[in-house]
C-alpha cells in the first residue's frame, strides 16, 4: 500500500488502472464520483454501505461497514485473492459506470424540467 497524496486529474486514470483494488470506506459521501471513476478504469471496488454509495455502486462493489476494520480488511483480502470475485466486480463495474454518464445525467435533468413545466 502506498499513500501518494494529491493526484492530478490528468494522471488519475493511469494510476487507477494499475490498482489491484480501490477501497473507499467513506463515512459520508455526497455522490460517489471516485467509485465510478475506479469502476470505469476496470478496478474492483470496495466501498461503504452507507450514504449515497450503495445506490451509486449497486451490485458492482463489495460494500462494507466503514466503521468495521475487520470487514474492510476481509473485503480487501477477498478482492485481491478471489479471481472470480475480481472478474465479476470488474465486469459489473464497467456496466455500472455506464449508467452514470454526463449525457444520461443531462437526460434526467431535462426530464425533470419538462415535468415541472407541464404543471
Amino acid at each position: 500500500m502506498r499513500f501518494i497524496g494529491y493526484v492530478d486529474e490528468a494522471d488519475k486514470a493511469a494510476l487507477l488502472s494499475d490498482a489491484k483494488a480501490f477501497a473507499f470506506p467513506s463515512l459520508y459521501e455526497g455522490f460517489g464520483f471516485p467509485v465510478l471513476e475506479a469502476m470505469a478504469c476496470g478496478v474492483p471496488v470496495l466501498c461503504s454501505n452507507t450514504s449515497s454509495l450503495p445506490e451509486v455502486a449497486g451490485e458492482a462493489a463489495l460494500q462494507v461497514d466503514p466503521l468495521n476494520v475487520d470487514e474492510i480488511a476481509n473485503g480487501l483480502r477477498r478482492i485481491t485473492l478471489d479471481d472470480d470475485l475480481r472478474a465479476t466486480l470488474i465486469e459489473r463495474g464497467y456496466q455500472q459506470a455506464q449508467r452514470f454518464t454526463w449525457p444520461a445525467c443531462a437526460d434526467v435533468v431535462l426530464s425533470v424540467f419538462e415535468a415541472v413545466l407541464k404543471r
